[in-house]
């Protein structure tokens, strides 16, 4: 009888341990995931407050591209700081979207590209987009751990009992992918 009784206090144990091991383990991940968030936030904020001066200097070249100037600026006019994590990747995406469109656009317009201040900008905008690749590659990853953690079992009962939720990759949309071809 005691040996049956210590057999369970050592299963019990064991249990405990595990869950605690295993909880600890989701909280880590789920810190990675924020963190890398608040990384690739900031280049997100930096190209976000660039746009504003992209559009004054392509609107004073490009009349004829009115409506691209329109929806970028109606986009823009979002609080960048009042938007949610979900709503800050589906904007930027909508954004970077954007933003492709006007440099292809801007291929068009010689004396735009010859501008001093357009091609500082650009000079900017294109490091800031490698820094967000770069951030969206180490984000994308932290997800997938925390994703896969909370898929398998048995560390996705963990995950349920805590009310954990999947998050959602930032991804880019197809136009993005492929290269922009500019007619000249």
């Amino acid at each position: 009888m005691e040996n049956n009784t210590m057999y369970w206090l050592v299963g019990a144990g064991a249990l405990i341990i595990y869950l605690i091991l295993t909880y600890n383990r989701g909280v880590g991940l789920r810190n990675y995931v924020q963190e890398a968030f608040a990384t690739m936030d900031v280049y997100l904020k930096k190209r976000w407050d660039l746009v504003p001066n992209l559009i004054e200097i392509v609107k004073n070249y490009a009349k004829h591209e009115k409506t691209l100037l329109e929806n970028l600026t109606k986009l823009r006019t979002k609080s960048y700081n009042n938007l949610s994590d979900a709503e800050k990747l589906d904007t930027n995406i909508q954004l970077g979207q954007q933003l492709s469109q006007i440099v292809a656009v801007a291929e068009n317009y010689p004396d735009l590209k010859a501008n001093q201040s357009y091609m500082l900008l650009m000079q900017q905008m294109a490091e800031i987009e490698d820094d967000i690749a770069n951030a969206r590659k180490y984000y994308n990853g932290t997800v997938r751990e925390f994703n896969t953690f909370l898929d398998i079992f048995p560390t996705n009962l963990i995950g349920k009992l805590f009310g954990w939720q999947r998050v959602k990759m930032f991804e880019i949309e197809q136009e993005q992918r492929e290269n922009i071809k500019a007619e000249m």
